[in-house]
């Protein structure tokens, strides 16, 4: 995989804090993420604790991927 192609699987996030320091997420970390957000979702009995599962994942999800469909969209 060329340099480039790890880029777009990846966003660089701002960091709240004061240095304004970035982190990149890949895809891939996300999607890992969110999967095994869904195995404890699928796993759990509490209708409250999958909920607040299932917005985690959402949250999270939408670190990589809400971004890229607006800019599909946008296109």
């Amino acid at each position: 995989m060329s340099h480039s192609d790890q880029l777009s699987d990846q966003r660089v996030l701002s960091l709240d804090d004061q240095d304004s320091a970035y982190e990149i997420i890949s895809s891939d970390e996300v999607d890992r993420v969110v999967e095994v957000l869904e195995d404890l979702m699928n796993r759990v009995k509490s209708e409250n604790i999958r909920s607040i599962l299932d917005e985690a994942a959402d949250e999270i999800y939408s670190l990589v991927y809400s971004e890229e469909h607006a800019d599909a969209d946008a296109a």
